[in-house]
C-alpha cells in the first residue's frame, strides 16, 4: 500500500489497517518458524506497512498538538 494511500484513510482506518498487518505479520512469523513461506517478502512488506501507519500516525498526532 502507497504513503499516499495511507493518508487519505481517516484514524480510525489507519488503526484498522494496523491490526491486520501486525496480526498478519505474527501468523507469518509462525509459518516461518513451522514450515517454508511461500512469499518471504510479505514479511517485510507487512512490517513497512506497520512502520509507515505509525509515522503517519504520530504525523498527526503532533500536528494536532501544534494547533493547540
Amino acid at each position: 500500500m502507497k504513503p499516499s494511500e495511507l493518508r487519505e484513510m481517516s484514524d480510525e482506518q489507519l488503526e484498522l489497517t494496523r491490526k491486520e498487518s501486525a496480526d498478519q505479520l505474527f501468523r507469518l512469523r509462525i509459518q516461518s518458524q513451522t514450515e517454508r513461506l511461500d512469499a518471504p517478502s510479505e514479511l517485510h512488506r507487512h512490517r513497512r506497512t506497520i512502520a509507515q501507519i505509525k509515522t503517519i500516525q504520530t504525523e498527526r498526532a503532533r500536528a494536532s498538538v501544534a494547533k493547540q
